[in-house]
């Protein structure tokens, strides 16, 4: 995009003739304070604003690719849940709706039935109403424009960025006219079928403890982001968890013995966490020792219920994006998840492990892949060699980029590197 390149082409003229990136958007002058943050360790960023600031040639590289997304989210959005062509059922256009991806109506809409049902399904084939005609494709731009902008903010310094966030996260969240109401009661609905579905939990759970952190970062002074901002966040993300916890969908996505239980572990400990109630979010991480990592990982590191799907690699790098996330939200409140040893010898470090023959490129993946994408596994090895991984320390350099580069300098937790879709 011409946006993009122009905004390379200053970056690397800045970081060329040793400039700062950007003045310090900061009251006081220096590296900004380390966030609060429930996934990324926050004195890592500040450490790494600091080396930033001092010049670290590989960091300018990685935040020319982080400003370059940066850039392309400032003319887009905000988006909001009320603009969708049909409310969810109940009539609420405050209340979130994503759609079951498979299921088609078989006649025409009309006025009495504007969805065309009945549905029916047609496995494999995607509706391009789950894409056009719910919220689902907006959160995911709020999700990740929210966190883009946000680290930009706290590495260069750009009040363009965080006055972006601000705006993305009060339309979509906080303003009375806009916002959305904290539940997901009509997730991964089918027309005329299901009003919502447990397993829509993963619509969030799968990224949004981005934005729990990304409020964390701007919370350590982003201009235009005020006090009344930070308590109507805190106050949306109680709600939110109290649903999470409570609600009959909630309970039920808990209780999934694949991925989606991972994922609703991780979010529910990240919000309890971000909200101060730390006993939940310490509890949520002790519990996934027995509860996740012993009936989910095999003793050879493989995760059976993943390497069950089509998708093997991309489930087997998915779950552990979950897990790795929940060993960080871990280590702030005193549960080492990497350290635990499964009955059978399960741990984190062998499921990486795992994973390392194919994501080095040593040797293909030996399972049932639709569309096999090595990066996929980059952040998770990342995350393994961290935490003390020999192995994956070695594989550290054998993997392959993601496209858009590799952020993990910059933002050290678990992504999920390739499409979500399908």
């Amino acid at each position: 995009m011409s946006g993009r390149s122009r905004a390379a082409v200053v970056l690397t003229a800045l970081a060329a003739l040793g400039a700062v990136l950007v003045p310090s958007a900061h009251a006081v002058p220096g590296t900004p304070k380390a966030p609060d943050t429930a996934v990324l360790d926050g004195a890592r960023l500040q450490r790494t604003r600091a080396a930033l600031d001092h010049g670290d040639p590989r960091l300018r590289r990685a935040v020319r690719d982080l400003t370059a997304r940066a850039d392309a989210w400032l003319g887009q959005g905000p988006w909001t849940v009320v603009d969708k062509p049909k409310p969810a059922p109940g009539g609420d256009v405050h209340d979130y709706l994503s759609q079951a991806p498979y299921w088609w109506p078989t006649t025409a809409p009309t006025a009495d039935n504007p969805w065309g049902c009945p549905y029916v399904q047609r496995d494999g084939q995607r509706n391009p109403e789950v894409d056009t005609g719910t919220d689902r494709q907006d959160v995911e731009k709020v999700f990740d424009s929210v966190y883009d902008l946000s680290l930009a903010w706290y590495y260069t310094g750009g009040r363009q960025y965080a006055r972006k966030a601000g705006q993305v996260l009060r339309t979509w969240f906080l303003d009375p006219a806009t916002r959305m109401n904290p539940n997901l009661d009509h997730a991964q609905f089918i027309p005329c079928k299901y009003d919502g579905r447990a397993i829509g939990v993963i619509d969030f759970s799968q990224s949004y403890t981005s934005v729990v952190d990304a409020l964390a970062i701007l919370a350590t002074g982003a201009p235009g982001w005020s006090a009344r901002d930070r308590a109507g966040m805190r106050d949306w993300n109680t709600d939110f968890r109290d649903w999470l916890e409570h609600s009959a969908f909630g309970t039920e996505e808990g209780a999934a013995a694949n991925n989606h239980g991972t994922f609703y572990d991780m979010q529910l400990a990240a919000l309890a966490y971000a909200t101060g109630d730390r006993a939940l979010a310490r509890r949520t991480v002790l519990d996934a020792r027995a509860r996740r990592i012993d009936p989910q990982v095999a003793a050879d590191g493989s995760q059976p219920q993943e390497l069950a799907r089509t998708r093997s690699w991309h489930y087997s790098t998915f779950d552990l994006v979950a897990y790795t996330r929940l060993a960080a939200i871990g280590r702030h409140i005193g549960v080492d998840l990497w350290a635990y040893r499964g009955p059978d010898g399960q741990s984190l470090f062998k499921a990486v492990d795992y994973l390392l023959p194919a994501a080095t490129g040593a040797a293909a993946w030996p399972h049932p892949e639709l569309e096999f994408h090595r990066y996929a596994a980059s952040d998770v090895v990342h995350a393994a060699a961290d935490a003390g991984d020999a192995a994956a320390r070695r594989a550290v350099g054998r993997l392959e980029a993601p496209p858009g580069g590799d952020l993990w300098a910059l933002r050290p937790a678990a992504e999920q590197l390739d499409s979500i879709a399908g």
